[in-house]
């Protein structure tokens, strides 16, 4: 049988208040409430009472861990109470801006109704934020949050030197061919965890999108690696990614083919701009919830002929095709 999960309550805050006074441990409070010991630790950790100018007074109290307890929730809370609150959340959600970003820019603007990340990252996480899938909108795009133990830096991963900030001025200019911006966009659940590629080139905005049968990272960098290795190597000079789970196999781009990869800073997508706007343009023909396994290799290479076919007035109304093309021939 099944049990119901139960939030610990004043009556039970107020026992563990008295224990504690009276020495017990955490196992034997744990066992006089019928609790897991790591509920009641987890109880005593997030609600106990701390005062810095007047450390003597820390400790655990059963009124206040309550009330810190029903802040919390509150919290949690707020945007199932408000819901103009929830679609300005979904606004941002949709222009590709992070938690971060959102509860900024509304800080930013004056909002008479502020909001926390912290807030929106509970809610997305929630019961409500999780049957609306809401987690696909995350730069890291988890179904379930990690722990806050478990948060470790990436820098590893990501190492300093291919920060974004160290690419040269060359390619923030867009004066040099061959470097591009790659991103995943992602589609419904029933999809499973099909996906496509979009690569964009900075300089001529030519566009290449790939559809994936796997989110995994190096079966992607295989597949970059497969469709960009016969373009001369002065045209894949560079790729700039966020700092996704499906990049962290980018080594394998230098290794395959001598493409170097750059990466934005943490929730910035913004700084590859070129790509997140073509995102934006190819879900006209690819939205959230289109078959992609349906779709014939012939329909995306129409796509991408429409989106290279289309003049840009970045480019002086040239086309992304017409630009790229001249690149190539300069090249020889």
């Amino acid at each position: 049988m099944r049990m119901v999960h139960k939030e610990i309550d004043l009556h039970e805050r107020r026992q563990i208040e008295q224990l504690l006074n009276a020495k017990a441990t955490i196992a034997q409070i744990a066992v006089i409430l019928g609790r897991h010991r790591s509920s009641i630790y987890r109880e005593i950790k997030r609600n106990r009472f701390e005062d810095e100018e007047l450390p003597v007074l820390n400790g655990y109290y059963g009124m206040t861990a309550q009330q810190k307890a029903s802040e919390r929730r509150s919290r949690r809370r707020k945007l199932v109470r408000l819901p103009h609150l929830l679609a300005a959340v979904l606004e941002g959600f949709e222009a590709g801006w992070s938690p971060e970003q959102i509860a900024g820019r509304m800080r930013h603007e004056g909002s008479a109704l502020s909001i926390c990340h912290e807030t929106i990252y509970a809610y997305v996480y929630s019961r409500e934020g999780q049957s609306e899938e809401l987690a696909r909108y995350l730069p890291e795009r988890r179904r379930k949050r990690k722990p806050r133990s478990a948060r470790k830096p990436r820098g590893n991963v990501f190492p300093l030197e291919t920060s974004i900030h160290n690419r040269p001025d060359t390619i923030n200019d867009r004066s040099q061919f061959g470097n591009w911006e790659g991103d995943l966009m992602i589609f419904e659940r029933a999809q499973g965890p099909a996906n496509v590629a979009t690569l964009v080139e900075r300089k001529t905005r030519y566009t290449v999108l790939l559809r994936n049968n796997d989110r995994k990272s190096l079966p992607l960098m295989n597949r970059l690696i497969n469709e960009m290795s016969p373009l001369p190597t002065e045209a894949r000079r560079s790729i700039t990614f966020d700092r996704g789970f499906e990049f962290t196999s980018w080594r394998e781009l230098d290794k395959g083919m001598g493409t170097k990869a750059w990466f934005c800073d943490p929730q910035a997508p913004w700084q590859k701009g070129a790509v997140e706007n073509m995102n934006r343009r190819v879900r006209r023909y690819l939205p959230r919830d289109a078959q992609l396994l349906m779709l014939t290799n012939q329909y995306m290479r129409l796509i991408c002929q429409r989106l290279n076919g289309t003049p840009r007035k970045c480019l002086g109304y040239r086309t992304p095709a017409e630009l790229f093309g001249e690149e190539l021939r300069k090249l020889g």
